[in-house]
């Protein structure tokens, strides 16, 4: 994977996308000040130096039927480096995580489980997490409204100098 050196119409052109990833690359190439054919090799760049990870639809899980959502504090017996993969691993298997991040301190994993309801939750709980190997305990925290989402990473689109990529 090659790294490019980002120049003020790249960082446009992410900025642009992570907005809106469904922007035709007509917008996006007139949002950018360039032609569309320069525009897609930069995204194709962008693609292959891995700036840009991939695609998706951010779907309402209310419209779905998912009401809850709880960020379980997980700790584990060890942390080992084999056991701290073991559960990322086990983690990877269960649908209802949705985010998953091992963090420094206290607990060992931070989850954010999606559920239809607090007794959906509860038997994940009961039958999967805390039944998993290596846990010591869990603390959820259950989630009463998200007041900000907001995806991806801030991008200053006039940082820096307007130079060639490399």
């Amino acid at each position: 994977m090659q790294r490019v050196k980002l120049d003020r119409i790249d960082r446009r052109i992410l900025a642009d996308l992570q907005a809106d990833g469904r922007m035709t690359n007509v917008d996006l190439a007139r949002r950018a000040g360039i032609s569309a054919p320069p525009c897609l090799r930069r995204v194709r760049a962008l693609e292959e130096a891995g700036y840009i990870r991939g695609y998706h639809a951010e779907i309402d899980p209310q419209a779905l039927g998912f009401s809850v959502t709880i960020f379980a504090h997980v700790g584990l017996n060890s942390q080992a480096e084999a056991d701290l993969k073991a559960f990322e691993e086990l983690v990877q298997e269960w649908p209802e995580v949705r985010e998953c991040h091992m963090l420094a301190g206290e607990t060992d994993f931070l989850l954010k489980v999606v559920a239809e309801d607090w007794d959906a939750y509860q038997r994940f709980l009961t039958t999967r997490l805390t039944a998993a190997p290596n846990i010591a305990h869990v603390k959820s925290a259950l989630a009463i409204r998200n007041s900000k989402h907001q995806p991806g990473v801030p991008i200053n689109v006039d940082e820096g100098p307007e130079g060639e990529r490399e």
